[in-house]
C-alpha cells in the first residue's frame, strides 16, 4: 500500500549554524517562493512516497491553527496536539525518521506505549529515527506561531533532517503560518495552499455544494452584519412557516463551536418576523460554544462572515461524514466514511464516529464526496479535506443534505490513519468497507471526548497500567482491540481518546462500552469505591 505521509525528495540547504533570511512573512514573495517549493511535490511524491525503503523525514506539526478564542473553550486544547501520534507509526519504515514538534514536552510514557505498537520494529530502533522537540509553551497561541517566534528551534528542526534525506511536513491544518515556516525550512506541506482556504468556509462550502448538484438546506452565505442575519431568518421563517430552529455558524468554526442555534419554538403568528427576531436575537440565539457570549459571536461573524440555514429535522436523523484525499498526482481518492457522534446540549458538538458509515449510504455519500474532492482538485487543492452531511430517513430512502467541507485533517482522521497503519489496509469505496491486509473486515468507534470527573488524577502511567491489567489493549495477533490518544489531557481534565477496533462493528462499541466501565469503577475515588 503506498504510504501516506512519507517526504519529498527536497534536500535542505546547509545552513552552517547561521540563519537563513527568508522573505517577510504574509508578503507576496513568501507565496511566490511556497508555490515554487510546492510545485516540485507532484514528481517528489510519485518517486519517495512508494518506495517504503527511501531515506525520508516526516516534520510534524500538529499545531490546530484556528480562531483562538473559540479554540480556548475546548478543555486541555493543548494536549490535542497529541491526536498527530499516530504519524509515528510511519517509523515501521526502517530509514524513515520523524520530527515531532509540541508546545509543551509530551511524557516519556505516551511515546512508548506508541511505539510498543510499531509492527516489526524494536523500540530502540525506533527512538534512534525519532526527534521530540517543544516549545516549552503553554500559552494560547498556536503552536506553529510558537515555533515562529523561536529561531533556534527552527535550526534544530532543520538540522534533525539527515544529509540527503527527503522531508517535508505533516500539519493538522495549513495557514500562512504554517506557508511561513515551510519557506524557511524550505520543504513542502502535503496541504492545502494558505490561498484556498477560503473554499472551507461555509459560505463557499455551499457554493461547491450546489454546483456539484448536492442538496443543501435552505438558507444563505455571505452574511457578515448583524442585520444580515436577521434578515436571513425572517426570510427563512417566511418561506417555511414551520421552521422550529435555524442554525447561525461562523465562516471558519470548527467542530460546532463556530455556530448559534436560533429558536422559533413558541414564537406564534408575527406579522413582522425581522422586528420580532431583531428583539428576541440575544434570548433566542444558543451558543454551542460554553462561554462564548453573543456579543463575541457577532463580533467575530463580522469579522469572519457566515451562514444561516434551517436546522435539518427529522426523526431518523444520522450526521455522516466523508473524507477524501486529493493527491499531488490529481488524483482525487475517497479514504473513508464515518458516522459522526454530535453531542452536547445543541447536538452540534463532535464526540466521535463510527467507522465505516452505515452499509445504507456509505457508498452513496462517497460519491458524494468524490464530485466535491474533484470541484476541489479543479481548483488546486491538495491534500485531506472532509465533506460533513446530515441525512434523514424518509420511508425507505435516506436524503443526504451536504452542511460544510472541512479542508484539514480532523476528528475522524487519526483514527483511520492510526487503523492503515496497524493493518496494512484500506477502505474500499465501492462496497462502504474497510479491509485489512489479508482481505479482513474492520470497524471501529473512535472518540476524543471521553471524559469524566472521576478520571481526574489519573497519569499517563496509571492509565497505560489500568489498560494492562485489565487485558484493554490492541491485540495485533486479531488485529482487534482499543488504543488510547490524548493521554496527557486526562490528568488534569479527566478527558481522553480512545479507537476501538472490532472485527464487527459491535465488537467495536463492545471495547468502548469496557473501557468506560473500567475507567468508571478505577477512576472513582477510593473512599467512594465502596
Amino acid at each position: 500500500m503506498q504510504e501516506e505521509s512519507t517526504a519529498t525528495l527536497f534536500s535542505v540547504p546547509e545552513t552552517n549554524g547561521m540563519i537563513i533570511s527568508s522573505p517577510e512573512p504574509g508578503s507576496v514573495q513568501e507565496a511566490l517562493l511556497f508555490k515554487k517549493i510546492q510545485e516540485q511535490f507532484k514528481d517528489q511524491f510519485e518517486k519517495a512516497f512508494p518506495d517504503k525503503l527511501a531515506p525520508k523525514t516526516v516534520i510534524i506539526i500538529p499545531s490546530l491553527t484556528l480562531d483562538q478564542e473559540i479554540l480556548s473553550k475546548v478543555k486541555g486544547v493543548v494536549h490535542y496536539e497529541e491526536r498527530l501520534l499516530c504519524l509515528l507509526m510511519l517509523l515501521r519504515m526502517p530509514r524513515t525518521h520523524v520530527v515531532y514538534v509540541t508546545s509543551t514536552t509530551i511524557d516519556p510514557a505516551i511515546i512508548d506505549y506508541y511505539l510498543h505498537l510499531l509492527p516489526g520494529i524494536t523500540g530502540y530502533h525506533a527512538l534512534q529515527r525519532l526527534t521530540l522537540l517543544s516549545c516549552y509553551d503553554a500559552s494560547s497561541k498556536s503552536l506553529t506561531e510558537k515555533i515562529l517566534e523561536r529561531p533556534r528551534l527552527i535550526e534544530r528542526i532543520k538540522k534533525s533532517i539527515p544529509e540527503g534525506h527527503a522531508a517535508h511536513m505533516a500539519c493538522f491544518n495549513v495557514t500562512h503560518h504554517e506557508r511561513s515556516l515551510a519557506v524557511q525550512l524550505n520543504i513542502p506541506i502535503f496541504g492545502c495552499d494558505p490561498d484556498l482556504l477560503s473554499l472551507g468556509s461555509k459560505s463557499s462550502s455551499r457554493k461547491i455544494f450546489r454546483e456539484c448538484g448536492l442538496p443543501v438546506p435552505p438558507g444563505f452565505e455571505d452574511l457578515y452584519t448583524t442585520e444580515d442575519i436577521i434578515g436571513a431568518l425572517a426570510t427563512l421563517k417566511s418561506q417555511n412557516p414551520a421552521l422550529r430552529k435555524a442554525v447561525v455558524k461562523i465562516n471558519d468554526g470548527f467542530s460546532g463551536e463556530g455556530n448559534g442555534i436560533f429558536s422559533f419554538e413558541n414564537a406564534g403568528e408575527q406579522s413582522d418576523w425581522k422586528q420580532w427576531i431583531n428583539e428576541q436575537l440575544s434570548q433566542r440565539l444558543k451558543m454551542v460554544a460554553d462561554d462564548l457570549s453573543c456579543d463575541a459571536f457577532f463580533s467575530k461573524f463580522r469579522e469572519m462572515g457566515g451562514i444561516v440555514e434551517a436546522f435539518v429535522e427529522g426523526n431518523i436523523k444520522e450526521s455522516p461524514s466523508v473524507q477524501c484525499r486529493i493527491d499531488p498526482d490529481g488524483v482525487c481518492r475517497v479514504v473513508s466514511t464515518h458516522d459522526q457522534l454530535l453531542g452536547g446540549e445543541s447536538g452540534q458538538v463532535f464526540l466521535g464516529a463510527y467507522f465505516p458509515a452505515q452499509p445504507a449510504y456509505a457508498v452513496e455519500i462517497g460519491r458524494m464526496g468524490k464530485k466535491v474532492a474533484e470541484a476541489l482538485q479543479a481548483r488546486g487543492v491538495l491534500g485531506r479535506f472532509a465533506v460533513d452531511f446530515i441525512s434523514v430517513q424518509e420511508g425507505d430512502e435516506w436524503k443526504h443534505y451536504a452542511i460544510e467541507i472541512n479542508l484539514r485533517k480532523g476528528g475522524t482522521t487519526h483514527p483511520l490513519l492510526m487503523l492503515q497503519f496497524l493493518t496494512d489496509g484500506a477502505y474500499d469505496p465501492e462496497k462502504g468497507l474497510y479491509y485489512t491486509a489479508s482481505g479482513q473486515a474492520r470497524y471501529y468507534f473512535s472518540s476524543d471526548n471521553l471524559k469524566s470527573e472521576r478520571y481526574i488524577g489519573l497519569t499517563p502511567h496509571d492509565l497505560i497500567d489500568i489498560a494492562m491489567m485489565n487485558d484493554l489493549n490492541y491485540d495485533g495477533t486479531h488485529q482487534e482491540g482499543v488504543i488510547f490518544h490524548l493521554i496527557g489531557a486526562l490528568s488534569q481534565f479527566g478527558k481522553l481518546g480512545v479507537i476501538c477496533i472490532g472485527s464487527t462493528a459491535e465488537r467495536a462499541k463492545m471495547y468502548y462500552d469496557q473501557i468506560v466501565a473500567v475507567l468508571d469503577k478505577e477512576g472513582r475515588h477510593p473512599q467512594l469505591a465502596h
